[in-house]
C-alpha cells in the first residue's frame, strides 16, 4: 500500500517537470528563429505553437490549457480546453505562450519570449471572459504599500519611501499603448522615470519583482492571461501584484459575470492563482533583459531559458547548446 505522503508525489507537479517544460519552450523559440525580422507574425507563431504542441505531448503530466494563446490576433493556437501531456503524472493547469512577441519576433525587436506557466489542476483563475486588466507589480517592498485604486503618483511616492529611494529614482515600465498616455504623464508628472515596452508585459512584470533590475515598478492595462501567468512567476519571487479586470464593453463586462468574475474587486497574486506550487518557463526568442534570445554558433544552437519554481523559492537559468544539423533534420 503506497503511503499518503507518498501518493501525493503523483498529485502535484514535482521538480522534474521544470527540465522537460524547458525543452518545449526551447523547442518552440529555436522554430520561431527563421522568422525573426521577416515581417511573418503568424508564421512564427505558427512554427511556435508546432513545436511546443510536439514537446508537450511527451512530457509526463496531465495538463489542461487554461490560458492558451492566439485568441486576440486570430494566430494559430494552443486553445482553452486542449490537453496536453502523455496523460501520465500529475494533474495540472497549464497556460501556454509559444512567442509572447509575436510581432516583436516579426520585426525583429526585443523581449520575445517562449513560455509556460503551470500549476496545480483548478488553482489558475480562468478569466478568458475578459481579454485585458489593469495590473501594478513591484518586489516584495509593495506589500502593505502599494493600492492599485490609489493614483500612480501616490503609489510611486510610498514605494520610493519605502525602498529608500528619491522618487527620481524610481523607474516604472509601461506597455508603449496610446491608453497609457494619461499614465506616462502622470508617472512622469511625479518625477519619476518610464521604461516604453513595445509588447511583453510579462517580462517586464517579473523585472519590477526581481532583485538587482533597472525597473521598480510595473503598471498599465495589459493582456489578462499574461496577468495570470505573471503571478505565476511572482509566487517564485515573492513579487507583488495586484490587478482588476478591464472589460472594454458592457457586453465584455456582463460575459465576465455570467463567468462569475467580479469586475469591481482588486485581484492579488493568490486570487490569480491558488497554492504554492507553480512553474514558470521562458525561452528567449530574441535577445531581451531577461534572456537571450536564439543564436547560431556555427554548428550550435544556443538558447537561454529561465525556470522559476515556487515551492523552493528558486530562480535557475539554462544555457544549453543544441547541434544544428539534428534540427535541421526534422
Amino acid at each position: 500500500m503506497i503511503s499518503t505522503d507518498t501518493a501525493s508525489l503523483f498529485l502535484h507537479p514535482d521538480r522534474n517537470l521544470a527540465m522537460e517544460l524547458v525543452r518545449a519552450t526551447e523547442a518552440a523559440a529555436i522554430r520561431a528563429t527563421p522568422y525573426i525580422g521577416k515581417g511573418r507574425k503568424n508564421d512564427a507563431d505558427g512554427a511556435a505553437v508546432d513545436a511546443m504542441r510536439a514537446f508537450l505531448g511527451t512530457v509526463n503530466f496531465d495538463g489542461i490549457v487554461v490560458i492558451g494563446e492566439g485568441e486576440k490576433d486570430r494566430a494559430p493556437m494552443l486553445f482553452n480546453g486542449e490537453r496536453v501531456g502523455n496523460g501520465h503524472g500529475p494533474a495540472c493547469d497549464i497556460a501556454v505562450d509559444p512567442i509572447d512577441g509575436t510581432s516583436l519576433t516579426a520585426a525583429g525587436r526585443q523581449n520575445a519570449l517562449s513560455m509556460i506557466a503551470v500549476s496545480d489542476r483548478g488553482t489558475m483563475l480562468d478569466a478568458s471572459s475578459v481579454f485585458y486588466m489593469d495590473k501594478i507589480v513591484t518586489d516584495a517592498t509593495g506589500y502593505g504599500v502599494i493600492d492599485i485604486e490609489r493614483p500612480i503618483g501616490d503609489n510611486i511616492r510610498a514605494l520610493a519611501k519605502a525602498k529608500g529611494k528619491d522618487v527620481g529614482e524610481i523607474t516604472v515600465a509601461v506597455l508603449d499603448r496610446p491608453r497609457h498616455e494619461q499614465l506616462v504623464d502622470d508617472i512622469r508628472a511625479a518625477g519619476a522615470a518610464t521604461r516604453m515596452m513595445l509588447d511583453g508585459d510579462v517580462a517586464g512584470g517579473i523585472n519590477a519583482a526581481r532583485y538587482g533590475t533597472r525597473v521598480d515598478m510595473c503598471a498599465g492595462i495589459g493582456g489578462s492571461p499574461e496577468g495570470v501567468v505573471t503571478a505565476c512567476a511572482l509566487k517564485a519571487l515573492g513579487g507583488f501584484i495586484q490587478t482588476k479586470l478591464h472589460p472594454r464593453t458592457d457586453d465584455e463586462r456582463q460575459k465576465a459575470i455570467d463567468a462569475g468574475l467580479d469586475v469591481d474587486k482588486v485581484l492579488n497574486v493568490d486570487d490569480l492563482v491558488r497554492g504554492d506550487n507553480t512553474f514558470f518557463v521562458a525561452t528567449g526568442v530574441t535577445d531581451g533583459q531577461l534572456v537571450n534570445g536564439v543564436r547560431r554558433l556555427g554548428p550550435i544552437i544556443r538558447t537561454e531559458s529561465i525556470v522559476l519554481r515556487s515551492k523552493s523559492g528558486t530562480i535557475r537559468r539554462v544555457e544549453a547548446d543544441h547541434l544544428a544539423a539534428k534540427w535541421l533534420d526534422e
